[in-house]
């Protein structure tokens, strides 16, 4: 199994992951597919605006972004503060919502598989990291239907204890069969009233019963320049359709 027959291409430009990304696909020392991303510095700035409005898009639906702007000029004809919040102050919080929302967007642009729920919009408790699987992607058109689950880390500081971390929770996610989320994402889809397609990802854990569902796991590391390489030597997996990627930033915390 190599990196592309799970995560799919490199997204190409005009995406602002190939834009703004180079990669690189090899194998760890223990024969886990890995993908090598690398930031192009001259860049920068092209990537902060696309991850700019992925964080919004993720956090807040456009419904209510205008529900938000509406109350708060009334608050403020009143000489009043706004106490809502739709994104975490808390900056552990933030870089894990980072990571998540960059694996989320470069999947689906990889793998051609959809996002149907922004599942952090549904945060009760936005300065906590939410519970569940960070990401879950659909193929709905592929034959056999395809999941990808992805697990996002960000570290300011790689370490070998992290890459064990990330490939702990993949392998914990695989072992309990169907996604923890997937019916998480079905019921928003039905209270959205988006019934025919919460039918066709409710319809998953049938088809994963009937043996039928094709189910892919990503993991991405975010951090400094040893990132690359603890992946490299660390990751070591039995779960064939396993994949991790790394992205080196020469400052993660800026």
């Amino acid at each position: 199994m190599d990196t592309e027959q799970i995560i799919g291409p490199h997204p190409l430009p005009p995406h602002p992951c190939g834009n703004n990304l180079a990669a690189v696909d090899q194998k760890t020392e223990h024969d886990v597919p890995h993908r090598v991303l690398e930031n192009d510095p001259l860049k920068q700035d092209e990537l902060i605006a696309a991850m700019t409005q992925w964080i919004v898009n993720h956090h807040v639906s456009p419904e209510n972004a205008e529900r938000d702007r509406k109350r708060r000029e009334a608050l403020e004809r009143q000489g009043l503060p706004d106490p809502t919040r739709r994104l975490p102050l808390n900056t552990s919080t933030q870089k894990g919502n980072w990571a998540e929302i960059l694996l989320a967007e470069y999947l689906a642009a990889s793998s051609n598989a959809q996002l149907p729920v922004y599942r952090l919009r549904y945060n009760p408790n936005v300065d906590q990291s939410m519970k569940g699987d960070d990401v879950l992607a659909f193929d709905l058109n592929s034959d056999p239907v395809r999941v990808l689950v992805g697990e996002a880390k960000f570290r300011s500081t790689s370490t070998k204890v992290v890459v064990g971390e990330l490939i702990d929770a993949l392998e914990k996610s695989h072992s309990g069969n169907v996604p923890a989320s997937l019916q998480f994402v079905a019921d928003r889809l039905f209270d959205s009233g988006l019934d025919d397609l919460g039918a066709k990802v409710a319809e998953c854990n049938t088809l994963f019963a009937q043996n039928r569902l094709q189910l892919d796991y990503v993991g991405l590391l975010v951090s400094n320049k040893n990132a690359h390489a603890h992946i490299y030597s660390t990751a070591q997996s039995k779960v064939q359709r396993l994949a991790v990627m790394s992205l080196v930033l020469p400052d993660p915390e800026g």
